[in-house]
Order: structure tokens, then sequence, then C-alpha cells
């Protein structure tokens, strides 16, 4: 048994990472030849293009791997199937179910692969990028309101003109409000730089108004402060959204960045689908093995290597698809965010088992 197991190891290992190389250098083709448009502006020279695409490899490892796994496993069981050693190792004794937990110990290995990368190097590789890209290209940061970015914080509405790569934010206007939502103060800055947990504020023009019960008037008054400290909940890794897809982002990220919307009681759907997906993408490698098992054992007059090949990419780009469908329509349509994320992943495992159990019966 042990010398199956490290047979499987290393022929479907091999096959797997051949075939993630692959994509790799594909979707790094596809960075590059996007990126070259951009080319020559600012200080974004050829350098700092490669060094662009170098830093979004991770970002694609995350993202092909199940793939990967599902066309290099249909793959290695296709030629072993054409070599006719399965059928060798099923005479031998090896039963489906003894062939199909040597290889999900091999996906194992790369739902773990996945998981760390996509928490670990994934998140800080993206930033990095996007960080440089626009320090580079002389650009800044913004959401997709045309007027720049606004942040809720507790009583009080922030919006910023621009934040820069370093997270400071450039031309800052604070409304805040009392507990009737009636306006209490506005202060514009020309800029916020966060420091020793608060932000740090240059050139404040502070513009109180000060409402009497007995008499019926505002007071405003207006002062100006060279320097002043503001103490916010918003903190620069709040702002890593505008940096990093919330799919890229860190379960721990996302989690801190939901729970910051939920204090503000604003909507959240967008991250908890997002949050839910990085906990069961990894597991979508399981799911591929399951997937791909059924296909050494057809015969090879059903389809040659070429054909499993193709079926293996069309049915992992279909799952890639799947996923996104399922969470925009989720956030569209309000769905339980476990059930967008899910739905997918648990699809495919249903066609697996199937499959498999077709070839049992057979």
């Amino acid at each position: 048994m042990k010398i199956f197991n490290r047979y499987f190891w290393q022929e479907i290992s091999i096959n797997i990472l051949m075939f993630m190389l692959g994509l790799l250098a594909m979707f790094s083709f596809f960075d590059l030849m996007q990126e070259l448009d951009s080319l020559g502006q600012g200080n974004y020279g050829l350098g700092k293009v490669l060094e662009f695409v170098l830093l979004s490899i991770p970002g694609h490892i995350y993202e092909v791997v199940p793939v990967a796994v599902l066309v290099g496993m249909m793959y290695g069981l296709g030629t072993l199937a054409r070599n006719s050693e399965l059928v060798v190792m099923r005479a031998s004794g090896l039963s489906l179910a003894n062939i199909g937990s040597m290889l999900i110990k091999v996906g194992l290995l790369f739902t773990l692969i996945t998981f760390l990368v996509g928490e670990l190097i994934t998140p800080i590789s993206e930033k990095m990028a996007q960080r440089m890209r626009i320090k580079a290209t002389d650009s800044v940061m913004a959401q997709d309101f045309k007027s720049g970015l606004w942040v809720k914080d507790g009583k009080s509405f922030v919006h910023a003109e621009a934040v820069l790569p370093d997270a400071s934010l450039l031309n800052v206007r604070i409304y805040e409000f009392d507990e009737n939502f009636k306006l209490r103060s506005i202060s514009i800055a020309k800029k916020g730089a966060f420091t020793d947990e608060r932000w740090g504020l240059t050139e404040v023009t502070q513009t109180k108004f000060n409402t009497f019960k007995k008499i019926e008037q505002n007071n405003v008054q207006t002062q100006f402060f060279n320097k002043a400290d503001w103490v916010s909940l918003i903190q620069p890794e709040l702002l890593n959204v505008l940096l990093v897809a919330p799919e890229k982002m860190s379960a721990w990220n996302l989690y801190s960045f939901i729970d910051y919307l939920e204090t503000n009681k604003q909507k959240a759907t967008r991250y908890e689908v997002a949050l839910w997906s990085k906990m069961i993408y990894p597991l979508a490698c399981m799911v591929m093995v399951i997937l791909a098992l059924p296909f050494g054992f057809l015969q090879q007059r059903a389809g040659g290597t070429s054909a499993k090949i193709f079926i293996g990419i069309m049915l992992g780009v279909a799952y890639q698809i799947m996923n996104r469908v399922f969470i925009h329509l989720g956030v569209l349509n309000d769905w339980p965010p476990l059930m967008s994320a899910i739905t997918p992943t648990i699809l495919f495992l249903m066609a697996g088992l199937s499959l498999l159990i077709m070839i049992e019966r057979r």
C-alpha cells in the first residue's frame, strides 16, 4: 500500500504542478499585456511593470490551484488508465475507495497550500502591488464615488477627496452630528496621517454650530489649527478594501471590516459572502479530486487524454464562473452568505459523487 501511495504522490503531484505553472504563466502574460498599456505613466517603467506582475502571482496561485488539481489529476489518471496501470491496481486488490483515499491525501496538500497562500501571502502581495503601481503612476485611491471616499464613523461622516498609497487622506472633511442627528461641527483638514493610534490632521479649519434651547438661534464659531488630533474607528487597515479585492483579503481583515460595518449599521453582505468564500474555497481542491477520479476509469475510446484535459479545463472554468455568479447573485438578492459561498462547491461535489457511484456500479 505504501508503494502505491508513494507512486500516486509522485505521478499526480508532478502533473498538478506542471499544469499550475502553465496556468500561472498564462495569467502572468495577460497581466503583462494589460500593464504595458500604462507603461511610461509617471515612473511606471518596465521594471515596475515586471515587479507588479511578480507580486500578482500569489493571487493567481490562489485562483488556479483547484483548476490545476482537477486537470492534473484527470491527466494523471488518464495516463495511468491508458497504460492499464489502474486495471492492474484494481486486480491487485485496490478498491476505488483505496485509490480515492490516496488521491484525497494529495488534495489535502493542495488544500493547505491554497489556504496558506490565500491567508498569508496574497493579501500582502496584492497590497504591495497596488500601492507600488499607484505610487509609480502618480495616481490616488478613492471609492467609486466621483467625489472621493465617504466613510461613516459613529455619529460622524467622513469625506476624503483622495487616499494616498501610504493610507494618508487628502482634503478631509468631518461632519459630526449629535444624538438627534443635528449638525454639530464641520472640520476641514488639508491632510490626515495615522500615527500612534490616532489621525494627525494638518491645516484644520473647524466650524462649530452651538444650538441653545432657550434662545432660538445658532451660534457659529470658527477656529483654525495648524495641527490637530482626531480619534476615530477608521484605521489604515480598513482602507485596505480600496487596494485589495474582498476575495483576496485575509479572513481576519474581512472579519474586522465586517465588524466595523455592523458597528456603524452598514450593509456587510458583500464582505460576509467573501469571508465564507475564503473559508470554503480551499476545500474546492478536495471536491476536484472527487470530480476527477471517475475520469480515470472511463474507457479510452470514450475520449483521449487531450479530450480529458479539455473537459477538465472547462469544468474548472465553469466552477470559477459559478463562484462569481453566486457571489454577485447573493449580494444582489440578499441570500444567506453561507449559501452563496457554498452552493457551487456542493453542486460539483454532488456531480463527482454521482459519477463515482455510476462507475462503481458498472
